[in-house]
């Protein structure tokens, strides 16, 4: 065997092994001829030329996840909120991904945070805070006709999470508490406006019902003196009876007292006796 056979021998080698390509599952493969696009090699065994082709990009057909970092965004409101969100995209075209953008993955990742930041600064910190589905919504229909220019499609948007920045929750702690002492103030104050009312309320009740009491009682004692003066008018002894009664009663009351060291008795107390039993 010649030198020569020997050399034809390994470029044939080396031609079956340049040539022989076996594409994977989940990838395709862009061959380019004399620098020009030429096709795609979907997977399974290919056999290309060698010589003029190559195979130039290897891009995969699973869907991708692209995270997106965490960024600052101020909101129409001028507060400051931290956002980030995980995109999930799919090659459905991959000549244009392969020609269309020099690095389709950098250039959704950069479109994603330029359109976040666009969205949230268009509402204010508490629709931010609370309108996921619709940052969502709006986010994956801003990039959606973008990335189908780029040979991709956007299978799905996710906000990860959006909060206020550190200073920001610090202010709305301090407002939050602030708040709560504003309520506890106003509740505080209602409940002693609440009580002086029923205080007062309860001290006229009081008063009407003492006016009331002493009305019934005037009217007692006026109709006990209208009853005396017309049982006076009828029998003189009646009067002078009750008014003797009472006189000796309350020199017992007297007597009977502690401290009761003089008794007053009228001077003539047979005069007086006499008097009460109605004698001459």
């Amino acid at each position: 065997m010649t030198e020569v056979s020997l050399v034809l021998i390994f470029l044939v080698i080396v031609a079956i092994v340049k040539g022989v390509r076996i594409v994977p599952q989940g990838e395709e493969w862009v061959v380019e001829r004399l620098g020009k696009f030429a096709g795609v090699l979907t997977p399974g065994l290919h056999i290309i030329n060698p010589v003029f082709s190559r195979v130039s990009y290897k891009v995969t057909t699973k869907d991708i996840i692209l995270e997106i970092p965490e960024q600052e965004v101020i909101t129409a409101d001028n507060a400051v909120i931290l956002a980030n969100a995980v995109a999930f995209i799919k090659v459905s075209n991959i000549e244009r991904a392969v020609y269309g953008i020099e690095n389709f993955r950098e250039a959704m990742r950069n479109m994603v945070q330029t359109n976040l930041r666009s969205i949230i600064g268009g509402m204010d910190l508490n629709h931010a805070l609370t309108s996921r589905d619709r940052i969502k919504a709006e986010l994956k229909a801003a990039i959606a006709d973008e990335a189908l220019d780029w040979g991709l499609t956007v299978k799905s948007v996710e906000i990860q999470d959006i909060k206020p920045s550190a200073n920001m929750q610090h202010a709305m702690e301090q407002q939050a508490s602030a708040e709560r002492e504003r309520v506890a103030v106003v509740t505080r104050a209602e409940g002693e406006k609440q009580s002086l009312i029923l205080n007062a309320e309860a001290r006229l009740e009081a008063a009407r019902k003492d006016a009331e009491a002493q009305m019934v009682a005037a009217k007692a004692s006026a109709e006990s003196i209208k009853f005396i003066t017309e049982a006076v008018k009828e029998n003189n002894a009646s009067a002078m009876f009750l008014l003797g009664d009472r006189y000796i009663t309350a020199l017992q009351k007297i007597s009977a007292s502690e401290n009761s060291k003089v008794v007053m008795m009228p001077g003539d107390l047979v005069g007086a006796v006499k008097s009460l039993v109605g004698g001459k």
